[in-house]
């Protein structure tokens, strides 16, 4: 598994490429964004909020490396409405106002592959151009700092329809999910497969950490997702640092 850079010459220039394979030189506060639909937002937790507000709060501790979590999800978003928003978000965040993150956390997907109307209908996003779609964001994010992907949970199949119109299912899932990783590998961006794991623990664990609507973490699922992401060794040893 491939960790984190940041060199200080990457903390100047935005636009330059960001390598994946070297840890900071020496214990430094950072500065990071998550961005994406409801698992970033934590829809589904009314206990701590979400993985990523739960992970801001450890990190509010004195004892804490001090480091910053700004939390932009936008629950229904697609992958084309967060590549919209990606710099001009993080741009209004006060100690973010004149400078780029040192890192953005990404995770979006799943609201693309829902299928609208009935089990057969069209996937939100046309899956070609999804794959464009994941080009564009993925590109955006990695001019500006070092990126990580976090992928989507599966759903509870039977659960469906969504808002009585949406049908997300583990195949188109799959499809799309896969076609995220694949353009994370290609540019050397480290990603979480969630949906993978998740499934290979069995259906009863994974049963019990969505919420009713079979859609949504619960409580517990956001825990696990926030553990898994602490565990993970692409970003550990960085945000440990």
């Amino acid at each position: 598994m491939q960790t984190l850079a940041h060199t200080s010459d990457q903390r100047t220039q935005a636009q330059s490429s960001h390598s994946l394979s070297t840890l900071p030189s020496q214990p430094t506060s950072l500065r990071i964004v998550a961005l994406g639909d409801s698992l970033i937002y934590g829809f589904g937790d009314p206990e701590g909020g979400g993985w990523v507000e739960r992970l801001r709060r450890q990190w509010m501790t004195p004892e804490s490396p001090g480091h910053a979590l700004y939390s932009l999800g936008v629950r229904g978003d697609r992958m084309r409405q967060v590549a919209r928003r990606l710099e001009s978000e993080f741009r209004h965040r006060g100690e973010l106002r004149h400078r780029v993150p040192d890192m953005i956390i990404l995770s979006v997907g799943l609201n693309d592959s829902a299928r609208l109307g009935r089990l057969d209908g069209k996937n939100f996003t046309d899956f070609a151009d999804f794959e464009i779609d994941v080009a564009d964001l993925l590109d955006q994010a990695q001019q500006l700092c070092p990126v990580v992907f976090v992928g989507m949970t599966p759903v509870n199949e039977r659960k469906m329809p969504f808002s009585k119109c949406l049908y997300y299912n583990h195949a188109d899932q799959y499809r799309y999910k896969q076609a995220t990783r694949l353009a994370c590998e290609a540019r050397q961006i480290p990603y979480l497969d969630i949906f993978d794991c998740w499934l290979s623990r069995g259906e009863a664990w994974w049963m019990s950490r969505l919420t009713q609507d079979g859609l949504h973490p619960n409580s517990a699922g956001y825990q696990s997702i926030l553990q898994e992401f602490l565990d993970w060794d692409a970003v550990k040893p960085w945000i440990e640092s």
